[in-house]
């Protein structure tokens, strides 16, 4: 591919850190002038190589103190790197740390003017787009206002409403997000996809599995500083929630032993407050039309599952039975088929989804459900695990579930 196919290149990019072990060793070091070493050295990043397309999702994924947020610094240019090179081919906007770029003293609209000026726009660029910064951001009351006197969800719907208003060629969203209100969350995602739809290149960090695989094709997944897989989105998340889970095994054997609080086979209540979200009020099991926990291989099982939120909203809903080390089984959504789902005038729908037979073999499984918006992006709830379903089976088969097979003489 030619340059101009390639959005981000990075070559062996490396970041290290000088750690001091107490304020004085600092001096000391200035004063040898690296004669002597009073510090040692933290690689943050060690030999990092990829190749971003243009046009694409690209997700960094890792747990905390991973690199990732090193590495999109480096990308940006807001830091530069010990070793490697990196080379952007398009123009970066990029939501980083919390309030990173803001001046504290200034207002919210001196702030919109440093910050979109900084991009390379013109006043008169900026002032075409400030009432629209303003509306998406949702802060007009405080716009003339010292951005040090803002929330943490005022400093990021601000920060975003200006890194999404010009058109960037290339957005890079580290877990600011993650600090914002349901609703301007929900937001934003749309405004991401509509960003995607139009070509720009998006790189993206989080903890949320589930959004970088909405939003990414593909996915870098770092540990200690370096790479420890890179391609398919999917691949690479699967890769990394096995080490994760090999890794929670090992500091705490107990989560293999399948306990759980939910054993209740009837109509489960939860305690619904009113939000913008949707969120399950009650559910319900039954193992061929009975209530109850305990299913054979063979059965018909139903997944009854109440809702509740904004009147009219369009929803999605997914559900899937776990192993009790937390991999999937199976699941499936309310999208894969023309269903339509919209929450009533009183705000309450009701969903059911049968598995019938039910192909698992023995063993105790979680069953867990989410509630999404109607485009399948944005989480309205996700109740982790609902119950525990206990399998119980007549044959010898071994497995998680029976794949229906035919023996035959064959001479």
């Amino acid at each position: 591919m030619s340059y101009e196919d390639y959005a981000v290149r990075a070559r062996n990019l490396s970041k290290c850190y000088a750690l001091f072990e107490r304020p004085v060793d600092r001096l000391k070091q200035m004063l040898w002038r690296g004669r002597r070493r009073y510090y040692r050295e933290f690689w943050a990043l060690r030999d990092v190589s990829f190749d971003v397309h243009r046009g694409e999702g690209f997700g960094v994924i890792g747990r905390n103190g991973a690199g990732k947020s090193t590495l999109l610094q480096l990308l940006c240019g807001t830091i530069t790197p010990t070793a490697g090179r990196v080379e952007v081919n398009g123009r970066i906007a990029a939501l980083l740390e919390l309030g990173a770029g803001f001046n504290p003293e200034f207002t919210g609209r001196e702030n919109v003017y440093l910050s979109a000026s900084i991009l390379g726009f013109s006043k008169q660029e900026i002032d075409d787009r400030f009432e629209e910064i303003v509306d998406f951001s949702g802060i007009r009351d405080f716009i003339d206002q010292p951005v040090k006197i803002y929330s943490s969800g005022m400093y990021v719907r601000l920060a975003f409403s200006i890194a999404t208003a010009f058109d960037p060629e290339i957005l890079i969203i580290d877990e600011a997000l993650s600090v914002g209100d349901e609703a301007f969350a929900r937001k934003s995602f749309q405004r991401i996809q509509a960003i995607r739809e139009r070509g720009a290149t998006l790189l993206f960090c989080s903890h949320a599995m589930y959004h970088v695989e909405s939003l990414c094709t593909r996915a870098l997944w770092l540990d200690g500083g370096r790479i420890q897989h890179c391609g398919d989105v999917g691949d690479t998340i699967r890769a990394y929630q096995d080490f994760l889970r090999a890794s929670e095994a090992v500091e705490n054997p107990s989560i293999l032993d399948g306990t759980s609080n939910s054993n209740s086979p009837v109509m489960h209540s939860e305690e619904f407050t009113e939000s913008q979200r949707v969120r399950v009020r009650r559910w319900q099991l039954t193992v061929d039309g009975k209530p109850t926990l305990v299913a054979r291989t063979g059965s018909s099982v139903e997944l009854i599952l109440e809702l509740g939120g904004p009147a009219c909203e369009h929803v999605a809903v997914a559900a899937a039975i776990m192993t009790p080390d937390g991999r999937f089984v199976t699941s499936t959504i309310t999208s894969a088929q023309p269903l339509d789902l919209m929450l009533d005038a009183n705000g309450y729908l009701a969903v059911r989804l049968i598995w019938s037979p039910l192909l698992l073999l023995r063993g105790t499984y979680g069953v867990r459900a989410w509630v999404f918006d109607a485009s399948g992006i944005f989480i309205h709830e996700d109740t982790f695990e609902l119950a525990q379903l206990v399998v119980e089976q007549v044959g010898r088969e071994q497995g998680l579930y029976l794949q229906p097979g035919y023996w035959e003489r064959y001479a």
